[in-house]
């Protein structure tokens, strides 16, 4: 375990009413201590209090700021370190001087992630618990967040541990039978190590994969992007859906010559929205573009809003744009029906077949609860609002437990095939360090930097 002792400003850049610089480690509170006016005396500290004074510079005794220091001693703090905290004003050169002082007597300063690094290799918390942090700082919606703070508290945790220890105990048995292999008839009945293996492994890491699929887009949000030919309604659409001015709008073609991207909340969905050039030919280079980034975007988009005008028929571009996207996850925005004819739309719908539409007027805001509905509906393959299961899995959850349950799945098959015992073995600690991969009990040093670098400086 480092010894260093780290230090950084842990509350995000720009002007604010409050700033903290955090010291985490063996020295943090001599350290923080000579720069705080009035000085105390260390014995004098009581954990876990707010001694209020002045941040001087030792060595010039230059004033830089009013503060509240927190002491919190080790191991009641949140990386089980003796931990300071100075509160200041928010003001980034304020900040920066603060932090400047705190390393000038000896921190270092702390890398990406490294206090909830402390607090997980401390054990403080799982590797489960760690990856919940971040997913509560980045929540974008009251769903999203209450998912993450299930798992902070430790939910997921439970769930694998509770089918790591049916494992563990077969793979004890098991190992018992290759060192005495005269009693391994005695030690494993294949049929009822099968049952087990079925009954309390199996079927839980399916189900946690089940809500998966069913959460998942909750805390990592889908992109859906708004394709259609210039002035269909694409930035119309986009200021309706985010109920603010984003995207320009005129009556010229070719307004939008690159992408905008927005976040919106759909029913708890975390929807990155996507307003795009309008695919059509051009000779503009600008233009050109725009429409190329327009293409790349839609590989990576999990659902297309094709949007046309039936203020008139459908163009050729409109049907060269049907064709890029009739194999996607498409729902067709018939937009302008305050200008259109209803046999303009009925054949469009029927030009177009093969895809669900929602008929709307950004213009007049009509038919915009429909078309949320409707996206809501492809994305979460639900009617309504979910009934959110207490536990999701994040996608590095998901491919640990699919590869836990492949063992697992093989150890079942091991058993009821007679297969060596040894071999189970095999099988049965795969499926075990896959698991462990999920709390950090098996987890590399390249997951934990994987993890952690997701994490900004500060937390």
């Amino acid at each position: 375990m480092d010894s260093d002792t780290i230090a950084a400003v842990a509350t995000p850049a720009g002007a604010g009413g409050i700033g903290v610089v955090k010291i985490s480690g063996p020295r943090a509170i001599p350290i923080a201590l000579p720069l705080l006016h009035p000085s105390r005396e260390l014995s004098r500290l009581r954990s876990h209090r707010l001694y209020y004074g002045s941040v001087i510079d030792p060595e010039t005794e230059k004033y830089i700021d009013e503060v509240l220091l927190t002491v919190m001693r080790a191991p009641h703090t949140y990386t089980r370190e003796d931990v300071v905290e100075i509160q200041a004003h928010g003001s980034r050169c304020g900040l920066r001087a603060i932090l400047e002082l705190v390393l000038k007597q000896g921190a270092r300063l702390a890398e990406p992630g490294e206090f909830t690094r402390r607090a997980f290799l401390n054990g403080r918390i799982d590797l489960s618990q760690a990856e919940a942090v971040i997913e509560v700082v980045n929540a974008q919606t009251a769903e999203g967040l209450e998912l993450a703070a299930r798992q902070l508290k430790g939910h997921l945790f439970e769930v694998v541990e509770e089918v790591r220890g049916p494992i563990e105990t077969m793979l004890v048995e098991v190992e018992a039978a290759i060192d005495f292999p005269e009693d391994v008839e005695d030690i494993i009945c294949p049929e009822v190590f099968a049952q087990r293996m079925t009954q309390d492994v199996i079927r839980s890491l399916e189900e946690l994969l089940e809500h998966y699929d069913e959460g998942h887009v909750y805390r990592e949000g889908v992109a859906v992007i708004i394709i259609g030919r210039p002035n269909v309604g694409k930035s119309s659409l986009m200021n309706r859906l985010l109920q603010k001015e984003r995207s320009i709008v005129t009556a010229v073609p070719g307004t939008t010559r690159d992408f905008i991207e927005e976040v919106v909340n759909i029913e708890g969905v975390p929807i990155r929205l996507i307003d795009t050039a309008g695919l059509h030919d051009t000779d503009n280079a600008l233009e050109a573009a725009g429409i190329g980034f327009t293409r790349e975007r839609l590989d990576e988009a999990g659902l297309v809003l094709f949007m046309v005008d039936c203020s008139m028929p459908l163009s050729d571009e409109d049907l060269q744009i049907y064709n890029m996207v009739r194999n996607r996850k498409t729902i067709l925005v018939i937009n302008k029906i305050d200008l259109g004819d209803y046999s303009i739309v009925r054949r469009i719908i029927e030009q177009l077949e093969g895809l669900s539409w929602v008929e709307i007027s950004a213009l007049y805001n009509r038919g915009l609860e429909k078309l949320k509905a409707a996206v809501f509906r492809e994305v979460t393959d639900q009617r309504g609002p979910a009934d959110l299961c207490s536990i999701v899995p994040n996608l590095r959850h998901k491919v640990a437990i699919d590869k836990a349950l492949r063992a697992s799945r093989d150890a079942v098959e091991g058993f009821r095939t007679g297969r060596p015992a040894e071999l189970l073995a095999v099988d049965l600690k795969e499926a075990l360090d896959a698991l462990g991969e999920i709390i950090g009990v098996t987890a590399t040093e390249e997951i934990l930097d994987q993890v952690f670098s997701r994490f900004c400086i500060g937390k």
